[in-house]
């Protein structure tokens, strides 16, 4: 797909003159030029050309008009796909780092960033509900008595 030279509107004109399932084909075999493979999502998002269109669209929107470096943006959707746990995005951007310049140092901080941003989310949510839970039930609204918490 690469980055359009002439925007938005020379995707849509490659998508009228091409056809959805030869655009999405191709965008297919780009990414696989790129990164080295292509995602299982996007292979199988390419057995309904318009749903993949679609996605890479809006994916192309998004980076495509960003001012962020691409290594620092893999580096981004590797973190992001850790504290997910999609192991299989996971080892994709691993890989995609690589390929756009990122060291092994780089990489392990970012896995190191999203396990310490997952456990802080893990702990804050549990907290509130623990919190919230001690003084009033929260799924089914009855009040707690002081006492009941004193031992």
């Amino acid at each position: 797909m690469g980055k359009p030279k002439n925007g938005f509107e020379k995707i849509i004109k490659e998508v009228l003159e091409k056809g959805a399932a030869e655009t999405a084909q191709g965008w297919v075999e780009a990414i696989r030029k790129d990164y080295g493979r292509a995602p299982l999502i996007f292979e199988r998002m390419s057995e309904r050309p318009e749903v993949l269109i679609s996605h890479l669209l809006y994916k192309n929107s998004v980076l495509k008009t960003g001012t962020l470096d691409p290594k620092i943006v893999e580096l981004i959707s590797l973190a992001v796909s850790a504290a997910l746990r999609c192991n299989h995005c996971t080892d994709y951007h691993v890989q995609a780092a690589l390929r756009k310049g990122a060291n092994p140092d780089e990489i392990l901080e970012a896995i190191m960033i999203a396990g310490l941003t997952s456990q802080s989310t893990v702990l804050a949510d549990a907290y509130r509900t623990y919190s919230d839970t001690i003084e009033e039930c929260i799924s089914c609204g009855v009040k707690i008595p002081d006492n009941a918490h004193k031992d």
